[in-house]
């Protein structure tokens, strides 16, 4: 965390410390303090060099570091309950990664888990994707772009790009698929709901091939 311009302030040493706090009971018994504190540093290194609104990098750092401590659970075998997981990439993490994510985790609901990242992310998830999965009751909001790390590819069961090509990962033994989707950066509302509905077909097929059952739509019309 040495990069002169995001100097970590008084309030942000103790939401990180609260949040390592948090994680700590969170994975008790499955990792040490040693483990969680690496974790969520490098965590919070890797957005500290391109946050727009610095205050939210303590809160980042604790989502990402879970979602990398679940992933390294899941390699190391301490925690496993038999849903699979599965990983969607593209260039920025805004658009295409984070509405197919989206699609995933509604349609899967708990019985499946889905990640997103991308290998050159951006500041913000894309406004148009955001409206255009909002008008379908699916809110990505809250969500932000992120980089892909080892531990989440290895523990996918399957990972998904979107045109990042060469730059996305592979690790053997994974079940891989390349979408072929635009990528809706500078589009608008109009012109990306005809991807976010290629996506959610895609998901749809992938979620019946991995055998996860879907879950009920409470909202299918988005209204």
């Amino acid at each position: 965390m040495s990069d002169p311009v995001h100097e970590i302030t008084l309030d942000q040493q103790l939401a990180l410390r609260v949040a390592a706090s948090r994680l700590a009971e969170e994975f008790s018994g499955t990792f040490n303090a040693e483990t969680i504190e690496r974790f969520l540093t490098s965590s919070y290194d890797q957005f500290a060099g391109q946050a727009v609104i610095v205050n939210y990098l303590p809160l980042l750092a604790e989502r990402f570091a879970r979602q990398r401590l679940h992933a390294l659970s899941r390699i190391e075998s301490l925690a496993t309950d038999g849903r699979a997981a599965v990983l969607f990439l593209c260039t920025h993490n805004a658009g295409r990664s984070q509405m197919a994510m989206g699609f995933f985790a509604h349609h899967a609901g708990e019985a499946g888990i889905a990640w997103s990242g991308g290998t050159e992310p951006g500041i913000e998830v894309n406004p148009a994707a955001v409206a255009a999965m909002a008008e379908r009751g699916i809110d990505i909001s809250h969500e932000y772009p992120k980089p892909w790390t080892d531990e989440v590819v290895r523990a996918a069961d399957a990972v998904i790009s979107m045109g990042c090509g060469d730059a996305c990962p592979v690790f053997p033994g994974k079940r891989y698929e390349d979408w072929d989707l635009t990528d809706p950066d500078g589009l608008a509302v109009e012109d990306v709901r005809s991807i976010r509905d290629d996506i959610e077909r895609r998901v749809l097929i992938l979620i019946d091939e991995l055998g996860i059952p879907r879950a009920p739509d409470l909202n299918p019309t988005g209204s």
